[in-house]
């Protein structure tokens, strides 16, 4: 994470037994040094995150959150493997510390990485970063993407860190059956004939790569100077899929309403001077070698849903009381709008 996160008090339910927690990193962090202090990021929409503060040293903890947890979620095992193998091939990601995939310490596993320093940006428009520059910006985003989806899964010991082929059927029976089992979230109408078309029309064209899964601007961390990626942050929905797929994610910043997440939706691209979505999408094809970018706008319509999806997930950890952010609330009242943005995508492939 970086240092320029904004951090709180922790939250009323998600304090941790910070004296058991020192003894632990005392056992199992080199280098460790007390006396340890404790803040909680205020994003991590889905894992809380904390701030461990020590006289020669910061860390970050991220932990499955208290309480009724949906099967499957919540992997911080995940996390840590993903980030540990990338880190190996030089991809640039946080180096992990130590993972305990056990209750007996926090009350939910967790994991302990390094505090990265560096700049998050929050805005997809690059407000903080002049003109001239914001091009550059774009290009580190794009380029660091098509890194990852250029590696081989089974040469940086990923190979079995998920099913390869019919991604976007795989994915379509998780959050179908995560949307359809949070009854507490109930229902929407727009989500349910989305998922009805898109489980019809299921492209036959298949490729299987490391995919990130919530790949944006506010998701990485840039040095604090240069227009260059330092750290990719929140792998939580890491995964082998389909490349496009993860791009089209990321690329739904061009379509995507600013109050929701960062995006630039209405936004002046040539006053920004920025790539547009065409220009982006072609730069992203030369770097990986696709010739052409089908079934680009299925992609989106997917990614509109499963963030919908994703959200319907918020709304039920809302309602339960188990949301780990803050804004948790606030991003549970926006599922309507997705819900209505991936139909939109769905009725532009018609």
């Amino acid at each position: 994470m970086t240092s320029d996160a904004s951090t709180t008090t922790v939250r009323d339910g998600f304090g941790l037994d910070e004296a058991r927690l020192a003894q632990w990193l005392a056992g199992n962090v080199a280098g460790y040094e007390g006396p340890l202090s404790v803040e909680q990021f205020k994003g991590g929409q889905s894992n809380p995150t904390y701030r461990l503060i020590t006289p020669q040293a910061q860390y970050v903890l991220r932990r499955k959150p208290p309480g009724k947890l949906l099967p499957g979620a919540h992997a911080v095992d995940r996390e840590a493997r993903v980030m540990s193998a990338l880190r190996k091939v030089g991809f640039p990601v946080p180096a992990v510390h130590a993972l305990f995939n056990d209750d007996s310490v926090l009350g939910t596993p967790f994991y302990v990485m390094d505090l990265v320093v560096g700049r998050i940006f929050w805005d997809a428009g690059f407000p903080e970063v002049s003109r001239a520059d914001r091009p550059a910006y774009f290009d580190a985003m794009n380029s660091t993407l098509a890194t990852l989806h250029r590696f081989d899964p089974a040469d940086v010991g990923l190979g079995d860190y998920g099913k390869s082929g019919n991604y976007f059927a795989r994915q379509l029976a998780r959050w179908s059956k995560q949307y359809l089992e949070d009854v507490d979230a109930g229902r929407d109408e727009n989500m349910d004939v989305v998922l009805e078309w898109l489980s019809a029309n299921i492209p036959r064209n298949d490729e299987t790569r490391i995919v990130h899964g919530d790949y944006r601007c506010d998701n990485m961390i840039f040095h604090p100077r240069e227009p260059r990626v330092v750290a990719v942050l929140d792998w939580e929905l890491s995964t082998l899929g389909h490349p496009l797929a993860d791009f089209a994610y990321h690329a739904m910043m061009y379509r995507m309403p600013p109050d929701i997440v960062a995006g630039l939706a209405g936004a002046d691209l040539a006053a920004l001077n920025v790539p547009t979505e065409a220009e982006y999408l072609a730069l992203y094809c030369d770097r990986t070698g696709h010739a052409s970018a089908q079934d680009y706008e299925f992609c989106m319509a997917f990614n509109f849903f499963r963030l919908a999806a994703i959200f319907h997930g918020i709304k039920g950890r809302v309602i339960r009381g188990t949301a780990a952010s803050a804004q948790a609330t606030e991003r549970a009242a926006k599922l309507p709008v997705l819900a209505r943005l991936a139909r939109a995508s769905m009725e532009a492939c018609r």
